[in-house]
């Protein structure tokens, strides 16, 4: 991977970042309506046309040189800034099919129809608001402070997250190719967790997110008549033994220290109670850290698929579709040093290490599709004095985390360490 020049990692020294994040950072309340706004109104993956705009129009309003409508509802906004590097912020835009239970007075109470045609209930159970909001005032703040750096800032807003699908999108329309765009000597992103109270900003270099693949199972039986199996084959109870005999890979398969996730989220099948159907869908989400393990993984699911079906005298074999792919998040080794300097610097005690965590991104799909650093760091969104008694009681667990009908991210002090934390990340890089 291409490493940042040594001109990059000189920042400015005009003023300490400290003087000019405080000097410069827009008055928050604007941006905490913009999130409450957000919040209420989450859009599904592909679906973002109003948040998009909201952002669109924000960054055209403060002068940014806007591109939208990249990989679906995607944009960018470009501002050139004189000679140096060229540095990439990244806030996803889409929220999940999630009934919020969080009794808060700004929660959404939306539905949507899906890909698939129903009417769902839509979230922001993962924070997707909570980037978006801190993305706009970041940008604010560093056009602003544009006497205090040189180089390009693009702030990029990308759809379909949740479908590890956006950023791939985006890139594959020409992101890099289309709108004038120096290819980013660095790019940068956060992600808000409730695993951390609010005000923390949580960092390492090396492998932070795992890979994803998402595979769908159809299992294919003989239906009849429920009340005469004998003459049926059932694809529920074979597909049901599939799940159960998964379970064994990561603990009987998998090398003690290695690190898997088999998931089978999804079961459908049927249409009665008194009808066995022809066949039944099974769609998981499988996570890993290393290329070996998640090949170990996606075969030993194959095998077991069809073994099962086999065992169950199935009709034919199972089908079995890769529907979505994202790499592991591993941060750039020297850069995030670098930033994580300048984070302990201006964050001081609330600057802490970020554990690896089985969760997945599409995000260095931005920087590997150009060969360039990326840098994914952690943004902390828990009440702090929640946070602490849970940590005094040791039920941190219990937080209600991330695609979690009750999670809910305090406003402040989340939307301030995350706008600070941006602009820092910008300036640390540019000129």
């Amino acid at each position: 991977m291409t490493r940042v020049s040594c001109s990059l990692v000189s920042s400015s020294n005009k003023k300490q970042h400290q003087e000019i994040i405080n000097h410069f950072r827009p008055a928050l309340a604007f941006y905490e309506d913009i999130y409450r706004s957000i919040h209420q109104n989450p859009e599904l993956s592909q679906q973002e046309e109003a948040t998009s705009s909201i952002a669109a129009k924000h960054l055209k309003h403060l002068g940014y040189s806007v591109h939208e409508k990249i990989g679906g509802l995607g944009l960018i906004g470009i501002l050139r800034n004189g000679n140096g590097p060229t540095v990439l912020l990244r806030a996803d835009m889409d929220a999940l099919p999630v009934l919020e239970q969080t009794g808060l007075d700004y929660a959404s109470r939306k539905t949507m129809e899906d890909a698939n045609g129903n009417q769902v209930p839509v979230m922001h159970a993962c924070g997707h608001d909570v980037h978006v909001s801190c993305l706009m005032a970041a940008a604010e703040l560093l056009y602003a402070a544009r006497s205090e750096w040189t180089g390009t800032l693009v702030c990029l807003f990308q759809p379909a997250e949740e479908l590890v699908a956006g950023a791939q999108a985006m890139v594959d329309d020409g992101l890099y190719t289309k709108y004038g765009l120096v290819k980013p000597d660095i790019i940068l992103g956060q992600h808000v967790f409730c695993l951390y109270k609010a005000g923390v900003v949580a960092l390492r270099p090396g492998p932070i997110l795992a890979a994803v693949d998402g595979l769908k199972i159809r299992v294919f039986g003989k239906g009849g008549h429920g009340s005469m199996p004998s003459n049926c084959i059932d694809p529920i109870v074979i597909a049901s033994h599939i799940v159960v005999r998964l379970q064994t890979i990561v603990s009987r398969e998998l090398e003690p220290g290695k690190i898997g996730v088999v998931t089978c989220g999804k079961f459908t099948a049927g249409t009665a109670s008194n009808i066995i159907p022809n066949y039944a869908d099974l769609e998981l989400t499988v996570r890993s850290f290393d290329t070996k393990v998640q090949e170990q993984l996606l075969d030993s699911i194959a095998r077991i698929a069809r073994a099962e079906c086999d065992a169950g005298r199935c009709p034919k074999a199972p089908e079995i579709t890769n529907t979505a792919h994202a790499p592991a998040t591993v941060n750039s080794d020297s850069e995030s040093r670098i930033l994580k300097a300048s984070f302990l610097k201006y964050f001081r005690d609330n600057a802490t290490s970020m554990e690896p965590l089985s969760g997945s991104e599409d995000f260095s799909i931005l920087a590997r599709a150009v060969d360039r650093p990326y840098i994914f760091w952690g943004l902390g969104g828990c009440d702090p004095i929640k946070w602490d008694e849970a940590k005094k009681n040791g039920k941190i667990g219990e937080i209600p985390g991330n695609h979690s009908a009750g999670f809910a991210p305090v406003i402040e002090p989340t939307l301030r360490t995350g706008t600070d934390a941006l602009a820092l990340a910008a300036l640390t890089f540019l000129g």
